[in-house]
């Protein structure tokens, strides 16, 4: 199983690359730029324009990450819920602990491990698509200024969390506060400097803020079936009933 894992990784790496090249992507070197104070109150702007407060309100979330994950997110009390083709996994995101179902059978052993694996890496990819704007004071994130041809940008640097600790973005700010498109020097993808869009803004109904399409070279990227409420009650009572609490 390993070793069809790696296969499969350098499957993907190398299907990313010649995608990449064939788009014409040419890899850009990651700009370098000091933190400054200057970076952090541009940091706070725009988190203030998608409003972290209300997000912080937000207890639960639901959304469809490029229409294959479907999530459920109770963030009050650390649960998440991943259904994706014939598996429903559901755990706790503080210590990852939790179950797995298959075609509604549960999983156990090594099954179970990896299903919860997969399930976490999942979660940190597709909720920090989310609404990555509220962790740009994350523990271990750098923020710098960088000048670019359409104005001041913002870089942001994650030395440490999720899975891949190390990943920059650049951030293209609007005239209206929020950002337009970011610039990627991440792990996952061979070419530095990818650049997304940050379009289709939807507010929720606790006020918040959150980006749901994302045009680029290599691909588009949507989350569809967006919803936030206070309290998983509001949003979809005993969802985490099989999940037992810690």
């Amino acid at each position: 199983m390993g070793r069809l894992l790696r296969r499969l990784g350098l499957s993907v790496a190398g299907a990313a690359l010649a995608l990449a090249v064939g788009c014409g992507l040419v890899s850009e070197r990651r700009p370098e730029a000091a933190p400054s104070a200057e970076a952090d109150a541009l940091a706070r702007s725009l988190a203030a324009a998608v409003d972290a407060d209300a997000w912080a309100r937000t207890g639960a979330v639901r959304f469809v990450f490029r229409g294959k994950n479907a999530w459920l997110w109770d963030r009050a009390k650390g649960r998440a819920r991943l259904r994706a083709g014939d598996r429903e996994i559901l755990f706790r995101t503080h210590d990852r602990t939790g179950v797995a179902f298959e075609d509604g059978r549960p999983l156990s052993g090594e099954a179970l491990d990896d299903a919860l694996a997969g399930a976490w890496k999942a979660f940190c990819n597709d909720t920090f698509w989310l609404n990555p704007l509220v962790k740009l004071f994350d523990d271990g994130t750098q923020r710098a200024l960088v000048a670019t041809e359409t104005g001041v940008a913002l870089l942001v640097t994650y030395g440490s969390g999720g899975v891949t600790p190390g990943d920059a973005y650049l951030w293209h700010v609007g005239p209206d506060g929020r950002p337009t498109a970011w610039q990627m020097w991440v792990q996952i993808l061979p070419v530095g400097g990818v650049r997304m869009t940050w379009e289709g803004w939807q507010t929720l109904e606790t006020g918040a803020v959150v980006s749901t399409l994302h045009k680029g070279a290599i691909a588009d990227l949507a989350l569809t079936e967006v919803a936030g409420r206070a309290t998983l009650d509001e949003l979809e009572p005993g969802a985490f009933d099989r999940l037992a609490p810690r």
